[in-house]
């Protein structure tokens, strides 16, 4: 077999396997929304086996083979594929990495922890969840470990690699140090200019939710997004699911408010947006995946903040909630503005503004490097966790259930996924910067209700992409400079402080 033919061959290989990882994203999205109580454990069993499947193929010795037999002769594949076939080495690297023993005890082990959580967040305990942790964080340190060793990275880069190809700690420490040298400070610069502005109104309900939903509805439409190939639906937790020709999202909703329904259904049709906007033609392919975590985040963002809670939109959308709420001082374009835009120290990462929130996630980033290199025992955490968001956010939680409980991730073993929340954002505001640059009247645009040149640009842009780079190309080559706080520092003096 030549190497065009080893290629061809892996290609069907990997095309089956994301057929099997199509079934289990839908899986995912059925468990969180519409499945009943009574099926989990049939669920569970699913998921494992077909998740055994995927693993499988990579496993399989001939998968081994093919790849060393397509890499052999390097001039007869390229463009597109090539980039596909050094993806295809990755994905086998970072399978065969890890023995199947140690990847079957860190799913036992984050699982048990992950149960266990629910009730320990609730009751406020963290003695019942500390060995559960302890035990979650020596698995990780130990995949870490052997994952790093084969790919020839320390062990907090082998952990990064699963979220963000490509990404090292040396791109993000001198970020983050950035970031902590003067964020604080201006946090405190927009909390003493909003403190002396008018405080906004909270509109007043009920607020009807199949009202909210086709409200939202209309804005994803608007956006661009397909409704013949993905849906909205409810979950506990909003999120984006489900394959490229069938994405799921969610949101939740309360009739004492709209404001967390409306943004989270925007947050989410960024992730839909570019899930949909993957070409066609590498489908089934690891090139035709999304980016990583940071670059997938940058878009959900440059939805949410950085479009949607800007006065422009505002402006387009606050006569749509007069007219489906009725109309009240509440909901005029100044009142909706400050709402969208009120900045608070507060305990809770995920109902951070957007000037705090990279302060929740880089104590996050100090913490779970020093857990992971046990410098940090997990018997400390609580008031490590307690002393840096005094330190960094201006709060100190009163438990543990709103200080080091309150996320999910560490629970079941995602170490080294926090940093791309930030990165993300960072992304977002220097990629708006360069949609204004070269659609110099989006905000007449956005205005009324013309979103496409927008959508296009990312669809161009970042959408088109894939995976055929890394985030750090996909948005050095949109916006000309390599990613940096620089863009995102002066968003957040246009929109608070000038």
């Amino acid at each position: 077999m030549n190497a065009a033919e080893a290629y061809r061959a892996l290609e069907e290989r990997f095309r089956r396997r994301a057929r099997v990882q199509d079934a289990l994203s839908i899986l995912h999205w059925d468990n969180a929304t519409l499945m009943p109580a009574g099926a989990a454990d049939g669920r569970t069993d699913q998921i494992a086996e077909l998740t055994k499947i995927a693993r499988e193929i990579l496993l399989d010795p001939a998968t081994e083979d093919l790849l060393g037999e397509a890499e052999a002769d390097a001039g007869a594949i390229d463009g597109w594929q090539a980039r596909n076939l050094e993806l295809m080495r990755r994905e086998h690297r970072l399978a065969t990495a890890i023995p199947s023993d140690l990847v079957e005890a860190m799913q036992r082990a984050g699982a048990a922890s992950e149960m266990n959580w629910r009730t320990a967040r609730r009751e406020n305990d963290f003695a019942s969840q500390r060995p559960h942790l302890e035990k979650v964080f020596g698995l990780v340190r130990e995949a870490a470990s052997v994952r790093g060793a084969a790919l020839g990275l320390d062990p907090y880069d082998a952990q990064l690699e699963l979220f963000e190809p490509g990404l090292r700690d040396t791109d993000i420490a001198p970020v983050f140090a950035d970031l902590g040298s003067w964020l604080p400070e201006k946090v405190a610069a927009i909390l003493e200019r909003q403190a002396s502005a008018e405080t906004p109104s909270a509109p007043e309900g009920p607020f009807d939710r199949a009202i909210q939903k086709q409200l939202g509805e209309g804005l994803m439409r608007a956006l661009g997004f397909d409704f013949e190939q993905g849906r909205l639906d409810e979950s506990m937790h909003p999120f984006t699911g489900g394959v490229q020709d069938d994405v799921r999202l969610t949101t939740r909703y309360t009739e004492h408010g709209f404001v967390e329904a409306m943004m989270g259904i925007l947050h989410e049709t960024g992730h839909a947006l570019y899930e949909q906007g993957l070409p066609k033609a590498w489908r089934g392919q690891p090139v035709g995946n999304s980016g990583g975590m940071a670059l997938h985040e940058s878009q959900s963002l440059i939805v949410e903040m950085q479009l949607c809670r800007g006065p422009a939109f505002v402006g387009h959308v606050a006569p749509m909630l007069a007219e489906a709420f009725g109309g009240q001082p509440a909901l005029d374009v100044a009142n909706i503005s400050r709402l969208v835009t009120r900045v608070r120290r507060g305990l809770i990462r995920v109902d951070a503004d957007e000037a705090t929130y990279p302060l929740h996630i880089i104590l996050r980033y100090r913490l779970e490097k020093a857990l992971l290199a046990g410098d940090l025992a997990v018997a400390d955490l609580p008031g490590a966790w307690n002393d840096g968001m005094a330190d960094l956010v201006g709060v100190r939680p009163p438990d543990d259930r709103d200080g080091c409980l309150q996320d999910i991730h560490w629970m079941d073993g995602a170490v080294g996924y926090f940093p791309t929340y930030t990165l993300g954002a960072l992304g977002a505001a220097q990629l708006m910067a360069a949609v204004r640059r070269d659609v110099p009247d989006l905000d007449a645009r956005t205005e009324a209700g013309d979103f496409a040149a927008f959508t296009g640009w990312l669809r161009e842009k970042v959408h088109a992409r894939a995976l055929s780079a890394t985030t750090g190309e996909v948005i050095a080559d949109a916006t000309g400079a390599p990613l940096s706080a620089d863009a995102f520092r002066t968003h957040l003096d246009a929109r608070y402080l000038n």
